[in-house]
């Protein structure tokens, strides 16, 4: 399944992203220019390392990790997260921890398409994403 996310994705699409924003307490500002971001995303592997590069003209975030292994993470929105993922069925599911919370980001295909559903506190964003 990770192969098949390989490669440099761009971001077409977007529904709910500032109330998830909002549930994960991030300012109305950040929230604004969030929503206006079309992010290209980059997933690439070395061995057993997985890496993701996420890239809009307001963030760069970037994290590396091997499968089921956990590792601290600083978030978009500058929170400090002990983050795993893991592979299920057929999605690559990441999931952030942080003073008693917990947001999962789901990463999977869908007619060639990476589908990202992200949800904290039941509130979901969906982003879809294009191979370049």
């Amino acid at each position: 399944m990770v192969d098949q996310l390989q490669g440099t994705w761009k971001s077409i699409s977007c529904e709910n992203f500032e109330k998830y924003m909002k549930e994960l307490r991030i300012g109305r500002a950040s929230r604004k220019l969030g929503c206006l971001a079309k992010p290209t995303v980059t997933i690439s592997r070395d061995g057993d390392v997985i890496s993701i590069k996420t890239k809009s003209i307001f963030k760069y975030n970037e994290i590396s990790f091997k499968l089921g292994e956990e590792f601290e993470e600083t978030t978009p929105g500058r929170q400090k997260t002990k983050s795993t993922v893991t592979l299920d069925n057929d999605s690559l599911v990441q999931v952030q921890n942080w003073d008693g919370k917990e947001a999962t980001i789901r990463r999977k295909l869908v007619d060639g398409k990476m589908v990202v559903e992200s949800s904290v506190n039941n509130v979901i964003c969906t982003r879809t994403y294009e191979k370049v």
